[in-house]
Parts: structure tokens; sequence; C-alpha cells
């Protein structure tokens, strides 16, 4: 069982790429503890910023340092960050084309029994509407390892929203096949195509697993490049099947969902049923209770293969 969340990951691949690049910097809305950046702020102070509660003023200065040169890595939970300073993150990081990668940090509903007030379930879409946003949901640490990695090497905005908790791993360090801004392609299968991001993409691959003892074959996209989401993967999963099967962490509006059902109808019109979070207050509990209780668990999804073929 990994006990490393993908946050850990992001701390740990900044600490060894600042002692050979300088322009480096980490800035934390009073949450340097739940970002798992704590160690960094301690080894390297000079290249990290407090900014206290004040998200606003933390996408603000971190547009401002990557005007100066800098690599600005500003992390913040995805509820507040994806809303209280969503006006900065339009104007100073996107529309200004600066070069800050926005951390989402204990996304989704990561915060559990806080309740919808500390669950971000509308930051997909919100961010995805951004003109020059990119948008990624790194399934497990290796792939969030390699995402940071190739966004070190471009100087164009991001958006990377992380959970809090750890989560099974789907590769290994010798084995993490990526490509930026493409797919990742799981399984291949000609009945059913489960296109998952983030925390979805491990019980989606479960999922496949299942159908596989009942004579189905899936194919499962890693979809962690929501924006630009990867519309090649996605033509050429749904046109070999008979049904697409789309699972995310999301409201049911404006996500991955509906993002692929856009791409499947205009290129290969065939059924999509969207597996998400109601649009509604989700219940109180854990990651997993919330995700057991909607059916976004292997189970749910084989479920909803199965109905999708019928």
């Amino acid at each position: 069982m990994n006990k490393i969340p993908n946050r850990q990951a992001i701390c740990e691949v900044l600490m060894e790429k600042v002692k050979t690049d300088h322009d480096i910097v980490v800035l934390c809305s009073d949450s340097r503890g739940s970002a798992s950046l704590a160690p960094f702020a301690k080894e390297y102070p000079d290249h990290f910023i407090e900014t206290g509660i004040a998200e606003q003023n933390l996408v603000g200065i971190s547009a401002g340092l990557a005007k100066c040169g800098k690599k600005p890595f500003a992390a913040s939970p995805a509820c507040f960050l994806s809303t209280r300073s969503y006006e900065q993150c339009k104007v100073d990081v996107a529309y200004s084309n600066t070069n800050v990668t926005l951390i989402g940090i204990s996304g989704g509903v990561s915060y559990g029994a806080l309740g919808m007030s500390h669950h971000s379930a509308q930051d997909i879409a919100a961010m995805c509407a951004i003109p020059n946003m990119r948008v990624y949901l790194p399934s497990d640490r290796f792939q969030t390892a390699k995402l940071i990695e190739a966004l070190l090497q471009d100087e164009k905005p991001a958006y990377v929203r992380v959970g809090r908790n750890p989560v099974e791993d789907i590769y290994t360090e010798e084995s993490c096949p990526f490509e930026m801004d493409k797919a990742t392609v799981l399984r291949e299968g000609d009945d059913v195509a489960l296109i998952a991001c983030g925390e979805m993409v491990r019980p989606a691959y479960e999922a496949a697993a299942l159908l596989e003892e009942k004579g189905i074959r899936a194919t499962v996209l890693d979809m962690y490049c929501v924006k630009p989401l990867d519309k090649d993967a996605v033509v050429e999963a749904a046109g070999r099947v008979k049904a697409v099967v789309t699972v995310e962490e999301h409201a049911p509006y404006g996500g991955l969902g509906g993002m692929v059902s856009q791409v499947v109808g205009a290129n290969c019109p065939k059924k999509v049923v969207n597996l998400a979070l109601p649009d509604a207050p989700v219940i109180t509990g854990t990651s997993k209770e919330v995700f057991d209780y909607y059916g976004l668990n292997a189970q749910g999804i084989a479920k909803a293969a199965e109905d999708a073929l019928k």
C-alpha cells in the first residue's frame, strides 16, 4: 500500500530541482503543511514565500515573480485557489501568460467531513474555461513527479490538482510512460472505453479487470491532461468501442465528461456515460466513503459500463 501522497511527490521533485535551478520559488497561503511543502520551506527558505491566508495575493505575487524570470509554484487548497483567486488566475496568470504553476491541493472531496465549503468539485470547469490555462490531474505519485519535471521545462500557465491522501500506484519508478499532453493507454479493449482523470484512474483500471472476468474488454485511458484534452486518444478509443464511460471527481457539468462528450459527438457519435459527483452538496465522509456512496469505485464503474453496453 502506497503511503506517499501526490503532494509529497511534488515537494520531492522541487527540492531536487532547486539545487541546480535557482529560479524555482515555492509560495503557500498558510498551507505548507497540508501541501507537504514544509521540508522545502525549511531546507530552502530563500526560495520560499509565505503569503498567509490570502489566495489573491498568492497568485498575484506569483505572477509578478514569473515576470521577473522566476519559476513560481503556488500551492493552496484547490477549493480556495480556484474560487477566491479566480480573477487573479484569469488575469495575472493566464491573460498575462505568466510562467506560474498553480497547485490545487486536497482537491475534490479530500477534505471529506468539512463539507461543501472545502470541496473543489467545480475547479476543472472553472480553470478549463480560462484561455491559456492548462489543467492537469495526475493519477499517482510517479506521474505527478513526471508532470512537475515537464512543467519546469516550459513557460506557460498551468493548474495542477492533487488529492490529500495517498493513492494506489498505477505506475512504477521504472515504468511510468509519460508524454506531455498525451493520455496514457493503460489497457486496450474493443467493447467499452473507460476515460478517467486524477484519483479516478485507479478505480477505472480496477473496473476493467472486473469487466474482463465477464468477458467485456475495456480500453482504459489515463487522461491526466484534461486541458489540453488529448482528442486524438479519445477519438481513437471511442472509434473502436460500443460505448464510452468517463469518470471524474468533479461536478457533472463542465468537466472531463462534458469535454469527452463534445469530442465523441463531433467525431464518432456513440453513447457516452459520464460518472461524476452529483449536482448537489455531497454526503459527509472520507473520500472512500463518498466514492463508494456515489458509485465512483471499481464496482460502480464496472456496472455503469455494463449498463452502457445493454
